[in-house]
């Protein structure tokens, strides 16, 4: 049988972890209504944006008044009905008043996103864009390809931070 000292050094540190977890939550969610975006951060997954952007990099987005009207040019990340991914490229196609459409490419690709896009999509609307590209930091999504290509490699890192938890516990 638990001690009491024993039973709550497991409380505090399971509260601990719950602590961490809700923080790094509510900053993510702080971010997301700052940027006005449900994505303010994504990893760059393929080569199609190169040489602008490499596989790894993490990318800043910004989905605000500033963006209401992206530009030919602009980088943006976009949603596309089912696909549960995003995808990064550059608008160089935009036409229409109130309801502006956009066409986009990838830097490294020949042909436009239209074969991207959802069936009998040739276009994407504003709704579709879930931000502007305004930052970034080089190969520093890495971990999370990696994480995604070795899914053991996720209960392994998983499993020693567990291990250290309970080690240093006692």
């Amino acid at each position: 049988m638990l001690s009491i000292a024993m039973s709550r050094k497991v409380v505090a540190q399971f509260l601990s972890f719950a602590l961490m977890l809700s923080t790094t939550f509510m900053v993510w969610k702080c971010f997301s209504i700052i940027t006005d975006t449900p994505s303010p951060i994504v990893v760059v997954l393929t080569g199609s944006m190169e040489p602008a952007f490499q596989r790894g990099d993490l990318l800043f987005l910004y989905n605000r008044d500033t963006v209401s009207d992206p530009a030919v040019g602009d980088i943006v990340v976009y949603n596309v009905e089912g696909n549960p991914m995003t995808i990064v490229h550059r608008i160089v196609g935009k036409w229409g008043g109130n309801d502006t459409k956009f066409l986009t490419k990838g830097d490294n690709n020949y042909a436009n996103d239209v074969g991207l896009y959802a069936k009998g999509q040739f276009y994407l609307g504003r709704e579709h864009i879930v931000g502007k590209v305004v930052g970034y930091l080089p190969f520093v999504g890495y971990v999370t390809i990696v994480l995604s290509d070795y899914p053991w490699l996720k209960l392994v890192v998983f499993g020693a931070m567990g291990l250290m938890a309970t080690i240093r516990g006692r």
